[in-house]
């Protein structure tokens, strides 16, 4: 089974590193980072604070205005995803990345698993 996982900004780092450590040698497991943050303190810091694995692409999208960054997320993402099928994708938190890479997900069919309750409930 192929997952893919998606992180665009410093809450989403914190989010998928229990994640992926639990999907470890159980289910190949590839990492997308949108680039939504991208400042060295922002992003490249937890990586390694988190040991999580440097990310199967960079999609490198920076700032923009909300709808900006959607799109671009959205344009990068799906011919990736084209190129690179899974079973099921998984998102977390509520950031610009979430929803542009749920709507490619799920217009290309591919199951999306929405991940979210945790770090405020405890």
């Amino acid at each position: 089974m192929r997952v893919v996982v998606v992180a665009g900004a410093r809450p989403n780092f914190m989010k998928v590193a229990p994640i992926l450590r639990a999907m470890r040698d159980r289910v190949d497991a590839r990492l997308v980072h949108t680039g939504q943050h991208y400042d060295r303190r922002m992003s490249d810091a937890f990586f390694a604070e988190l040991d999580l694995a440097t990310p199967d692409v960079n999609l490198g999208i920076g700032s923009g205005s909300h709808a900006e960054q959607t799109a671009r997320v959205m344009l990068a993402f799906e011919p990736w995803l084209q190129a690179n099928p899974c079973d099921a994708l998984i998102v977390v938190g509520d950031i610009n990345s979430t929803l542009a890479c749920s709507l490619v997900a799920a217009k290309l069919g591919v199951p999306v698993a929405h991940v979210e309750a945790g770090l405020r409930s405890f």
